[in-house]
């Protein structure tokens, strides 16, 4: 099965379990990360010991001193599996997956025969409607452990393609070692459980057509070049397909169309890299800006415009707040492209973000829609969001644990939730976007 080999540590934890010990356990659930959890019972020497454990300020995972929490990626709930232990953290396990002696109903073989040593996919192994409740309830468990509320999730969006939706991939390599062969250097992602093992992926079934179909060309110039010695270090390349066909280059302008919105903008940029489900997901946060009843919008994190040109339709006033001076150039020049006149942009001050938004977009009649990076809203954003007080904001994540943390600095900052809505942009693996609505009480 789906083993990884590993070393010893040299502070390895030996409680409660010896280095590679194999064990057998039933999978319970699945936790944000794409991983299975199950639970041992412990011996009663090893519940005595537990007591001297320190706990785990950073984990919330709860050991009864009778059972032991063990996590094994690529097995599933409801499954009875044979893993080895690689290492023991402070409150629970870590092993490798070695055998599954009871199978899940929901398992199906995977597509890629890299699945389980390529660290880019979680659940290929999981069927695609199990996927999308799985996601549900890691949001709806995240919501109420980290956030502490309770409330209705909505079943999560899927994506129209389930296999090459993904426009974008950034494959990497370093240079080979003395004596290797440049022609068979590693070009691909991290191996499975590693953070500087990069294993060869000659193509990624989640990646589109287009791009694989480019791979070939661009894996065999690099070799070239590293035969050549023409890099000084490893390197991450990108492929992105987009109006023009896959590019490479990061300093290309590049189109991409979602719905009837024409954007153009760098291909180093940020773009969701989903467009089959772009349309759903934008018209989504639209609605949901609009009912809150709000005659104008700010989109605080506006990129090159397409969230604010998206909602633009549905407003009198739309402003776009970016710190990035480029990108504000070419949301201008979309709103343009497009005929939206009511859309504005500015370079905005991290150390002031709504500066002067008051006096042409009242707080009370506006709606507030932000799209922060993976690490979620810094004090500073919040603090200021605040001090503005839009009547409603639209939070949209693409890390739900990093969301639902903000969310108990919006609870105590008088807003309340009204809509949790999850969107899979990204099929087969553990990640995926959620939609938060928040309206000033």
């Amino acid at each position: 099965m789906c083993s990884v080999g590993r070393n010893k540590t040299k502070t390895r934890r030996d409680f409660p379990f010896p280095y590679h010990a194999e064990i057998e356990l039933e999978i319970t659930t699945l936790t944000n990360r794409g991983v299975g959890l199950g639970r041992v019972e412990l011996a009663s020497d090893q519940q005595s010991a537990t007591s001297d454990q320190p706990a785990n300020q950073e984990s919330e995972i709860e050991n009864p001193k009778s059972t032991w929490v063990v996590m094994v990626p690529f097995s599933l709930p409801g499954e009875r599996v044979r893993a080895r232990v690689f290492r023991n953290q402070k409150n629970f396990s870590e092993a490798d997956l070695i055998e599954v002696l009871t199978p899940s109903p929901d398992r199906v073989t995977p597509r890629c025969p890299l699945f389980g040593e390529c660290g880019g996919c979680q659940y290929q192994h999981l069927n695609y409607d199990a996927q999308l409740v799985w996601k549900r309830q890691q949001v709806e468990e995240l919501l109420e452990h980290m956030a502490g509320l309770t409330h209705p999730v909505n079943p999560v969006i899927g994506s129209p393609e389930k296999f090459g939706y993904r426009s974008k991939i950034t494959p990497h390599f370093n240079l080979p070692r003395d004596g290797d062969d440049a022609s068979a250097q590693p070009i691909g992602f991290l191996r499975q459980g590693t953070r500087n093992h990069i294993i060869d992926v000659p193509e990624c079934l989640i990646a589109t057509d287009a791009i694989n179909a480019h791979l070939p060309q661009i894996r065999s110039e690099v070799r070239a070049n590293l035969a050549a010695g023409a890099y000084k270090k490893g390197a991450t390349l990108l492929l992105r397909h987009a109006t023009e066909g896959v590019v490479t280059s990061h300093d290309a302008i590049i189109h991409e169309q979602v719905g009837a919105l024409k954007l153009h903008f760098l291909a180093r940029d940020f773009f969701q890299n989903n467009p089959f489900i772009l349309p759903a997901f934008t018209g989504y946060a639209r609605d949901q800006a609009a009912a809150t009843g709000a005659r104008y919008m700010v989109d605080a994190y506006c990129g090159s415009g397409l969230f604010a040109l998206s909602c633009a339709s549905a407003f009198e006033k739309v402003r776009g707040i970016e710190i990035s001076e480029t990108s504000v150039q070419f949301a201008t020049e979309n709103a343009a492209a497009n005929g939206l006149t009511n859309a504005t942009f500015q370079a905005g001050d991290a150390a002031a973000i709504f500066a002067g938004l008051e006096t042409d977009l009242p707080p009370a009649d506006t709606v507030v829609l932000i799209d922060p990076p993976r690490k979620g809203c810094d004090e500073s954003f919040l603090s200021q969001l605040f001090e503005y007080g839009p009547r409603a904001v639209v939070y949209v994540s693409c890390d739900p644990a990093t969301q639902m943390r903000d969310l108990v600095h919006f609870k105590a900052a008088g807003y309340r939730l009204t809509a949790v809505q999850p969107f899979d942009l990204f099929p087969q693996t553990r990640h995926l976007e959620c939609v938060v609505t928040l309206v000033k009480s």
